[in-house]
């Protein structure tokens, strides 16, 4: 026999399900425990039940073990797709991140020219201009 699928409820649906539609966890059981350890909150109430109902334009409020996150609820999901169909479902309102005054390991590579340990380049040229001053001096 078929499995019936419930009926929405005017747009609501199960936050586990909801954040595994949006691609915001691998899991729904992941969810459930991200949901239960405290993570999430909804318009600013904090929330442990994953089987709280959200609704269009509710504002949520994730704090990953990285970064944090706020989203608005834009629709509910019928399923997890691909990235481009999951982003339909909020409106990431995440401010951008504060620039940070430390360096990248790019940045950190890179150095000025004359800092430093000279290259080999630059060593040569300098053994080059010591032998040759040092000639005219003896």
């Amino acid at each position: 026999m078929g499995e019936k699928q419930q009926p929405q409820d005017a747009g609501r649906q199960r936050l586990d399900k909801w954040l595994f539609f949006a691609r915001m966890v691998k899991s729904r059981s992941l969810a459930q425990s991200y949901i239960q350890s405290g993570n999430v909150r909804i318009n600013g109430n904090a929330v442990r039940q994953s089987s709280h109902l959200v609704k269009l334009g509710d504002k949520l409020e994730l704090s990953f073990e990285r970064s944090s996150r706020i989203l608005v609820v834009l629709a509910s999901g019928e399923r997890r797709g691909p990235y481009e169909e999951a982003k339909l479902l909020y409106d990431d309102q995440t401010p951008p991140p504060a620039p940070s005054d430390h360096m990248t390991p790019f940045e950190q590579a890179m150095r000025e020219p004359g800092s430093g340990r000279p290259t080999k380049k630059e060593r040569r040229a300098l053994d080059r201009f010591i032998s040759d001053s040092g000639e005219g001096f003896e």
